[in-house]
């Protein structure tokens, strides 16, 4: 009986221990990670995220849209990624050090959002691009035709227009997903936050010593044989 006591806390140990060195290492290789300052333009990368968007991560949070939406571009060959656009290089570590928690999901029901904030490009302005997120939060199918995404409606609210100024963000919606004649839908504060958070969703900066580490070695013709 004492010889298994000492048996178990050997186990207990031993296991203990294992996990206490990998979660040291891991906390040492990339809690150690921080800003990196770009040497010709002096900017620090990635910024840190504006008040309102943290508080629109919260909303995120709070939707659970992680649990249909994965926030990582992978490396070319592991996936197709970067062909979709979904980024224009995969996503590195240090992209996430502005996250108090950091969202990668598991599961891609929908797109990959790493880089929604410049899925449109140079196509649309800011306030344009704004625009296309409230229709589709409010009215999927009206950006997404044949989406299985859910309306979130709740989070925007149904104005009569008589009597009052129309709202400068009121959604341009037309056809079937228009509001009753007479009333303007208008995104709430939640809203606006979530909005604000998907348009920072962008890793356009391509950091150097990110870039050497996680480019694959070559092949020599003489190794491959």
């Amino acid at each position: 009986m004492k010889n298994g006591l000492a048996l178990f806390l050997g186990v207990f140990a031993t296991l203990a221990l294992s996990w206490a060195g990998l979660l040291l290492t891991a906390h040492k290789q990339l809690g150690s990670l921080s800003q990196f300052k770009d040497p010709v333009e002096e900017t620090l990368n990635p910024l840190p995220l504006s008040g309102l968007a943290d508080q629109g991560r919260l909303v995120y949070q709070d939707l659970g849209c992680v649990s249909c939406h994965t926030q990582q571009v992978r490396h070319e060959g592991f996936g197709a990624d970067i062909e979709r656009k979904w980024g224009q290089r995969a996503s590195y570590a240090r992209d996430y050090i502005r996250e108090k928690t950091v969202l990668i999901g598991h599961s891609r029901l929908g797109p990959d959002l790493r880089n929604v904030g410049v899925r449109l490009g140079d196509t649309a302005s800011r306030d344009e691009y704004a625009e296309w997120f409230y229709s589709l939060l409010y009215a999927p199918q009206s950006k997404a035709a044949g989406t299985n995404m859910p309306s979130y409606a709740f989070l925007f609210d149904v104005h009569p227009t008589a009597g009052r100024q129309a709202s400068y963000d009121a959604l341009k919606l037309t056809s079937k997903f228009a509001p009753p004649a007479g009333y303007e839908v208008v995104p709430t504060a939640r809203a606006r936050a979530l909005v604000a958070y998907l348009q920072s969703l962008k890793d356009t900066y391509d950091y150097p010593t990110e870039r050497s580490l996680n480019t694959p070695a070559e092949i020599s013709k003489e190794g491959a044989h």
